[in-house]
């Protein structure tokens, strides 16, 4: 049994946090996650005390997959938006179109996740242009409020609803970066690469692959992080280990995989392909 978000049991004038109740329903199970610390308590927290989450880390090392983890963990639906260069507010919030010669409103993803509940989780937030991001502001205070200028709704957002946004710090720069009047309506959570016996037990339980075949794939991604502004515009993330993972697992020899999970992925530099190619051989044997 999963606990859920229900309707009874909200007081809004007593500002009653969100309760769970047990419920038995066949739901799927949170996709696999391995926990580094006390992440999964300070999320569902936030959510019980309806606070906006703000989780910042390098590409690939889980941030996306907690999020997942933590609402179906949760029991609350999923509404992901991928921010980028030219994400509008109109993208979030929702348009006029036109239907059959009718002019007809379609609410966007952000408009839509504030009407059904659960998590809106916007991924990569600071590729969002910066007018496009003061559009979450009542959202991410106490207000708790979506105005729709185009159709003179205040959306208020219910007790199970909740925004998560999440970016790359090694990204930021003077022209992509949050605004403190955004930042400050967040808490926030740092992650950052597993440890080598953490990562090794990701890598197993999300291929099946065997021991010592995760460990020398954790022992290559440290090798080439080691690299990082050397020689690496950017490291292998442990998703592209569980791709090679993945690859070996499915009968593939383990210098083709390395090279088309990790080494090509991560450079065009013939010379720089070659060398990390010499550490991939010198780990293998």
């Amino acid at each position: 049994m999963l606990p859920l978000p229900l309707g009874e049991g909200w007081d809004e004038g007593n500002a009653v946090k969100p309760q769970l109740k047990s419920l038995s329903l066949s739901l799927p199970p949170a996709p696999y996650y391995e926990p580094s610390g006390n992440e999964c308590a300070v999320f569902e927290s936030a959510w019980r005390n309806r606070l906006p989450l703000l989780i910042k880390g390098p590409t690939g090392c889980g941030k996306t997959r907690f999020v997942a983890h933590m609402a179906a963990r949760l029991g609350l639906p999923l509404h992901t938006v991928a921010c980028h260069d030219d994400l509008s507010a109109a993208d979030l919030v929702g348009r006029h179109l036109l239907d059959g010669g009718a002019t007809v409103w379609c609410d966007g993803p952000l408009t839509r996740a504030v009407r059904e509940g659960g998590v809106c989780y916007l991924d990569e937030v600071v590729e969002a242009r910066k007018d496009t991001t003061v559009v979450l502001h009542p959202l991410a205070d106490d207000r708790r409020i979506l105005p729709i200028d185009r159709t003179g709704e205040v959306l208020h957002a219910p007790p199970g609803f909740m925004l998560v946004a999440s970016y790359n710090p090694g990204y930021q720069n003077l022209l992509k970066s949050l605004k403190p009047s955004t930042r400050q309506r967040f808490i926030a959570l740092r992650f950052d690469f597993p440890s080598p016996e953490r990562e090794q037990a990701i890598v197993i339980g999300e291929t099946g692959c065997d021991a010592a075949t995760a460990r020398q794939l954790v022992q290559i991604g440290h090798a080439f992080r080691a690299l990082k502004e050397h020689d690496l515009d950017e490291v292998p993330s442990t998703r592209l280990l569980i791709y090679a993972a993945q690859l070996i697992h499915g009968g593939m020899d383990r210098i083709t995989a390395c090279r088309a999970a990790l080494v090509e992925a991560l450079t065009d530099d013939e010379q720089t392909a070659a060398a990390l190619l010499e550490v991939v051989h010198a780990s293998f044997g």
